[in-house]
């Protein structure tokens, strides 16, 4: 996995890029416009306002606040060993993504995100003069198995199979990197495996997710070895939320939190009135009494609340002090973390983040930060939009031709594009004396109600009556003919459903489902390598 990114093309394949679509604030952000932009503090692709977040953070952060952050860093393997030292050394900058960690990878937005992360990285590099690295988070202290813990991957039978872990304790939801796997990885991995068709690269594939996901480890493991293994030729750093560095470097801004709640929901609910009175509504909603932060206890990782000037737990209910959290804080500091409005923050707090790479959910809740970042002292990095991908191979774009179809057509639900089709195909003869016979039916009913208006006018109900019947004869007729076509076309209309289980499975956007190892295991590293060239980033 450590080849040099070189060809850029993929036999057999097209990659169509776009920026994914969201809620009208992201696509009044993507577009400019006001007052969406005024929320992230301008434009997205604007130079200057990268030159003005550098120098907000060369204004916190020196050399030994660099250095501290370099220690939360995995390198890339292969990576230059001088780069880390120089990034210090010379007053680097890092472009920051993350994502939940997901089995076997997980969908394939990660590796969006993350490529996305690379390409804004070497242009900010370039037009700054001075060392920027692209960092992936993964959030490992995220609790929600239910999200982590399945995988979908189209089959040799290009079928769409759905592969998941149990979980180890349904009545507890600790952090995902507490949650060590059973000898039932083996078994989902090799129901994986099986997916991949045998190619000069499936042996290569098996070996790394054998090494990532064993009994023993754990998901968040897994998912960042797939990741540096996968990326870091392409100068991918990785950090972890429960990565030891960055718990002591982010300890002071939790217990700041912990006891400047208060202010910090009156900060927060301000800007969402913004939001409100701007016509946008909101990502992550701010509940009374809630605190920022998530605490261990008895029920897995819980939310605390402000209860009677102490803190209750969400799940559990128990009931702690400020000094209770301190304490359990200094005996193990991932005990505490941050929730999805904080965790930007702490990121902030602890990397000297230029940006940050996101899609449209995390967009949209950015847009809720800008003075929540400034009540802590630190300016919100420019919000960078992911890119998306949709992988077309030969044998999806025969089919979408066969059709005259376009990509986007496919996202709704199969049986109204079948019923389209089917409609589409009907032979021109049979739809010709459809039309005919339904023009011939409305000219006999106008004549008649015109011969039999002066002998009753009352004739026109009846009249009117023996139109609709007729009418509706029709239709039911077309439709006995649209189903007949149908059944002549099922061969057909089985590479429809195939085409769409590739790019819209469940009607949902491909990258959102499939797994990239689908890719991998048919056209190697190089498919990376395209994508790569693919995300291309402008500034202006």
């Amino acid at each position: 996995m450590q080849s040099t990114p070189s060809d850029v093309e993929v036999p057999d394949v097209e990659i169509a890029v776009r920026r994914p679509d969201g809620a009208p604030l992201v696509r009044d952000y993507l577009q400019g416009q006001e007052p969406a932009t005024s929320f992230f503090g301008g434009q997205f692709d604007d130079l200057e306002r990268f030159r003005a977040k550098a120098q907000e953070i060369d204004g916190r952060f020196d050399r030994d606040a660099r250095r501290l952050a370099a220690d939360a860093l995995t390198a890339p393997g292969g990576a230059d060993p001088d780069r880390l030292h120089r990034w210090v050394e010379e007053g680097g900058l890092v472009v920051t993504t993350g994502q939940q960690p997901g089995l076997f990878g997980g969908p394939l937005y990660g590796i969006h995100k993350a490529l996305t992360a690379v390409r804004l990285a070497e242009a900010l590099e370039s037009a700054l003069g001075r060392p920027v690295l692209p960092v992936f988070w993964v959030a490992s202290d995220d609790h929600d198995w239910a999200e982590a813990n399945h995988v979908d991957i189209v089959d040799l039978d290009n079928e769409l199979r759905h592969i998941e872990l149990e979980a180890p304790d349904p009545g507890r939801s600790p952090p995902l990197h507490r949650i060590c796997f059973d000898d039932s990885i083996e078994d989902r991995l090799d129901t994986f495996i099986r997916c991949l068709p045998e190619s000069d690269f499936t042996a290569e594939l098996k070996t790394l997710l054998r090494s990532a996901f064993r009994e023993g480890g754990t998901l968040p493991e897994g998912y960042a070895t797939l990741m540096r293994a996968l990326l870091g030729r392409f100068g991918l750093y990785v950090t972890d939320a429960a990565n030891g560095a960055v718990k002591r470097a982010s300890g002071p801004i939790l217990l700041e939190e912990l006891s400047r709640s208060a202010a910090s929901e009156r900060v927060l609910t301000e800007t969402a009135s913004r939001l409100d009175a701007g016509g946008y509504d909101l990502q992550v909603p701010i509940l009374e009494g809630g605190v920022n932060l998530f605490l261990e206890g008895d029920a897995g990782r819980e939310r605390l609340y402000r209860e009677n000037g102490e803190y209750r737990l969400r799940g559990s209910g128990a009931v702690v002090t400020e000094g209770d959290i301190r304490r359990r804080f200094e005996k193990d500091p991932r005990v505490l973390s941050p929730n999805v409005l904080l965790r930007p923050v702490v990121e902030s707090a602890v990397f000297p983040a230029l940006a940050y790479v996101g899609g449209p959910g995390e967009m949209a809740y950015f847009a809720q930060l800008g003075d929540y970042f400034e009540s802590h002292g630190i300016g919100m990095p420019v919000v960078f939009p992911r890119w998306a991908a949709t992988t077309v191979e030969s044998k999806v774009r025969k089919v979408l031709d066969k059709f005259d179809l376009e990509i986007s057509q496919l996202e709704q639900p199969f049986h109204e594009l079948a019923g389209a089709i089917a409609r589409d195909e009907m032979p021109h003869d049979v739809r010709a004396a459809l039309g005919k016979m339904r023009g011939s039916v409305a000219k006999g009913v106008a004549e008649l109600q015109s011969v039999t208006r002066p002998l009753d006018p009352t004739l026109k109900g009846p009249v009117q009556h023996v139109r609709s019947q007729t009418f509706a004869a029709l239709d039911d007729l077309e439709r006995k003919v649209t189903q007949a076509v149908k059944r002549e076309s099922e061969i057909a209309l089985s590479q429809l459903e195939k085409a769409r289980v590739h790019l819209y499975p469940g009607g949902k956007p491909a990258e959102r489902v499939h797994n990239v190892f689908y890719f991998l295991a048919r056209y190697g590293v190089g498919f990376l390598d395209a994508l790569h060239a693919r995300f291309e980033v402008e500034l202006r």
